[in-house]
């Protein structure tokens, strides 16, 4: 028995732990709670150092156990080395950051993002989702702790750096030439074989199947981001970085997204355009909208109408926008009905505009044709072939003519 578990409960051990799981606990919270990397967590990162000091040490961890913290403050043994002084020394540095190897005091460098995208359609936005997404990831070998061995020795070729940098004359220029330790393969270690870790051979990492809880909440867009903060993959000397997962909005077969809006595109019959009627929307949760237009309200082509609060939910907030329905109008073919029927049409709809007074001798009566292809073809290019001809001077044949000049 212990006289207190508080230094153990703050690496989240028991008091039965080895000093091999001590170094694990400590080496996770500390990546977790570094001031650099979270600042405001200063205390945390004091609190779970402090642990760690005293509980590494076999000396003042015995002494912890049989007469608690109180009794280390009286030995003299309370220990000297700040957080900071600590954190240096367990992983060779201080601040998080930057690439590429590091000297003897910088600090850990932050390793890749591994980033995912994940395709979701507009329904799954709308009323949000729990997804599992698998991966594998490399960790650190737990049998050596990322070590690769018993005996591990700094390369003395690199001097522990990775690279050779060597020097070749060029005439009167002298040209330097950075490469990998052909020595250590750019580790800057060397185990020998007979010491390397079973478990991994002497590469320090093993590959895991990691498997993540992906909550895609209401009102999500396209591009935005869920941070799974040092979950990628991890090395040596080296402080994880994310695993980020991208939402792809997938296109949706009659739904339009801007912003928090939808827009619809409704294609209603001459009568209900008239004389009012109903049509269906299915939304986003299976609900079918019944949209009533009123008798009498006139809908006409190319218009727009709102439906308050039908559109997407606002993320996090969850207010929702509008739904905007663009209306075009199914005419009926043409000679759809008998002289009889259109007369009474007549007799029905609101008269016809008088036509404008003009001089009964400069009439013609006219009557339209079907446009075929190759008019249609024309009458598209129309535009541009008038404006050719005010390029080329005005001239249908081609270019304007100019008078040359002796």
């Amino acid at each position: 028995m212990v006289k207190e578990s508080k230094l153990y409960d703050a690496l989240g051990v028991p008091p039965t732990a080895t000093d091999s799981e001590i170094k694990k606990a400590y080496r996770k919270l500390a990546l977790k709670y570094h001031p650099d990397k979270n600042p405001n967590e200063g205390e945390k990162f004091k609190e779970i150092s402090h642990a760690y000091e005293i509980l590494s040490d076999s000396e003042k961890r015995e002494l912890y156990d049989r007469v608690g913290e109180e009794g280390l403050s009286g030995s003299g043994m309370e220990g000297g080395m700040t957080a900071e002084d600590l954190f240096s020394h367990f992983f060779g540095g201080g601040p998080f950051g930057g690439g590429g190897r590091r000297g003897h005091n910088a600090g850990p460098r932050r390793g890749k993002d591994t980033v995912y995208v994940l395709k979701v359609s507009l329904e799954e936005l709308y009323k949000g989702k729990v997804t599992k997404l698998a991966f594998n990831k490399t960790v650190l070998c737990d049998k050596c702790e990322g070590k690769g061995g018993k005996d591990v020795k700094t390369c003395k070729m690199c001097s522990g750096q990775g690279i050779r940098v060597t020097l070749r004359q060029l005439g009167p220029m002298v040209q330097q030439i950075q490469q990998t330790c052909p020595e250590c393969n750019g580790q800057g270690q060397i185990i020998p074989e007979e010491s390397r870790c079973k478990g991994c051979h002497g590469q320090k990492t093993s590959n895991e199947r990691k498997v993540f809880e992906v909550h895609v909440d209401k009102g999500m867009k396209d591009g935005q981001k869920i941070v799974f903060g040092g979950e990628a993959d991890q090395a040596p000397d080296t402080v994880p970085g994310d695993v980020v997962i991208v939402i792809e909005e997938k296109p949706h077969p009659y739904l339009k997204r801007k912003g928090d809006d939808l827009y619809f595109d409704a294609k209603i019959d001459l009568l209900t355009a008239l004389a009012g009627g109903k049509f269906h929307i299915k939304h986003l949760d299976d609900r079918v909208l019944v949209v009533n237009i009123l008798p009498g309200e006139v809908i006409k082509p190319g218009e727009t109408k709102i439906i308050q609060n039908e559109g997407m939910p606002s993320y996090r907030h969850h207010n929702k926008g509008n739904l905007y329905v663009n209306f075009t109008i199914d005419f009926p073919a043409s000679n759809w009905a008998e002289p009889e029927t259109i007369a009474k049409l007549e007799g029905i709809l609101p008269p016809r505009p008088d036509l404008p007074q003009v001089n009964a001798r400069d009439t013609e009566e006219v009557v339209l044709s079907r446009v075929d292809a190759s008019q249609q073809s024309r009458a598209q290019r129309g535009e541009h072939d008038d404006s050719d001809d005010e390029m080329h001077g005005g001239h249908p044949g081609g270019p304007g003519v100019q008078c040359a000049q002796q």
